[in-house]
């Protein structure tokens, strides 16, 4: 029996939405409507990001679950990248924004690997720092964690080193 692809943790902010994508092109560009906050954002990626996150799932290299605040309004972001219906990670209504969502984003982590799952988990700012909580994600080398440059969010080596880990 094959083991299941390893889990995704996707966050939004400072990972796929960012200020300077890069990617060897121009960046796109879009307003995104959040029905929870009633609010609209101005949302900027890299096509070819969204693109090979988007194959990766499809050819179930990793399965690809949003860890992000912008769960409650991730139906948008699905068709705007072209991505499928992806799992929701978290749940909270209302939503908490900033550090107080690192909580719930650490319980998913927890639980894909409770559930004798690998996890890659990508977030800008609520991968633990190193100590116990980040050693027990880590230990047996059973998670990979990347924390990208806000501002730059994933680059191409990062999503080798998640196909690269995923193959492994």
């Amino acid at each position: 029996m094959t083991e299941p692809p390893p889990v995704w943790l996707l966050d939004v902010d400072g990972v796929v939405n960012v200020a300077r994508p890069g990617w060897g092109g121009p960046p796109r560009r879009s307003l995104v409507w959040a029905d929870s906050e009633a609010a609209g954002y101005q949302v900027r990626w890299a096509p070819p990001l969204t693109d090979r996150i988007r194959a990766l799932h499809r050819a179930d290299v990793v399965e690809v679950r949003w860890c992000t605040t912008w769960c409650p309004d991730a139906g948008r972001l699905e068709r705007l990248w072209r991505l499928p219906p992806l799992v929701r990670s978290l749940d909270a209504d209302p939503m908490p924004r900033g550090s107080a969502c690192w909580p719930l984003k650490l319980a998913a982590a927890r639980a894909v690997l409770a559930a004798g799952r690998r996890l890659v988990w990508t977030d800008d700012e609520a991968l633990p720092a190193a100590g116990p909580d980040r050693d027990a994600l880590t230990v047996h080398g059973r998670a990979l964690l990347i924390a990208p440059r806000p501002s730059r969010g994933l680059q191409p080596p990062d999503l080798d080193r998640i196909a690269a880990f995923a193959a492994g």
